[in-house]
């Protein structure tokens, strides 16, 4: 679980992968948030339990926007993969503890904006405002503020919306579109900026395994024409495995040669493997 959710943060907590998903969702793909106007913030505050002791709440990512050295807004993301039917309530003590320490300083406070980005298949079901998670009492309903949510469906985003991408967020929007639409996915050519991050986020989010195949080191040490894409990070899958593929042939190979009778030399020579390797492939089947 601690690797998902650090997945899930290291991505949008670029400046330019955040900047992005702000003008994206919030301002119609205008740029009106610069990745230079972002600054890190403690996303970790405390708040006191019912038995008198203090507990951690941690937000997914949080960054404060300035202009011109202007305090403009704090700003959080929270990653879904699952619906929280009473997610307002989480969002509600995010940004309480946030408004809270602007208590402590001696400036005007500023908007504190909280985006819940919902990677699930499902349409989003749960809450998105208090007054949907309450019960109350008709005569107390004018007394009682209500607070939203904003809540976004990645994978039910239009094709209009996923063009107002410029980051690496678009290509894990398209991603979970596609996966939905079609349960299939034909690559972006998008170049990828944050190769490592993008496809252990497509890992932990999808749950396919797939990407933990490909050998980053190696993707990235290779010179590509106009960068590293997702065509070029499936190609790798698709190679890998037809390599296995061959790897495993050629071993089953060489334990029905053994079984034969035939020597390792003539083994080696029969399947085009190293001597050493048919060597290991005949302790392997005495062990059996």
């Amino acid at each position: 679980m601690a690797q998902k959710d650090l997945a899930e943060k290291v991505l949008a907590d670029y400046n330019d992968v955040f900047a992005d998903i702000v003008n994206g969702l919030l301002f119609d793909g205008e740029q009106i948030v610069k990745e230079s106007e972002l600054t890190d913030t403690q996303a970790i505050s405390q708040y006191k339990a019912n038995d008198n002791t203090l507990h951690e709440q941690e937000r997914d990512v949080a960054k404060i926007w300035n202009k011109c050295d202007i305090q403009i807004a704090f700003i959080g993301m929270e990653n879904q993969t699952q619906v929280d039917r009473l997610m307002p309530l989480r969002v509600i003590g995010y940004d309480g503890a946030s408004y809270r320490a602007q208590l402590l300083k001696e400036e005007s406070p500023h908007p504190v904006i909280t985006l819940v980005l919902y990677f699930g298949e499902e349409r989003w079901n749960g809450r998105r405002s208090l007054m949907e998670c309450l019960t109350v009492p008709e005569r107390l309903e004018p007394f009682v503020s209500d607070y939203k949510i904003n809540v976004f469906e990645i994978a039910y985003l239009e094709d209009r919306q996923l063009e107002k991408f410029k980051s690496d967020f678009k290509i894990v929007a398209d991603f979970f579109v596609q996966q939905r639409i079609t349960r299939d996915y034909k690559p972006s050519k998008e170049k990828i900026r944050h190769v490592d991050e993008i496809l252990k986020l497509l890992e932990v989010l999808s749950n396919d395994k797939r990407f933990s195949k490909i050998d980053i080191k190696e993707l990235k040490e290779q010179k590509y024409e106009g960068g590293v894409n997702m065509c070029v990070a499936l190609d790798k899958i698709e190679n890998r495995g037809f390599e296995r593929g061959i790897e495993t042939t050629k071993y089953e190979t060489a334990i029905n040669f053994l079984k034969m009778g035939l020597s390792l030399e003539q083994v080696a020579q029969g399947t085009n493997l190293p001597l050493e390797r048919i060597k290991q492939i005949q302790l392997e089947c005495a062990s059996k």
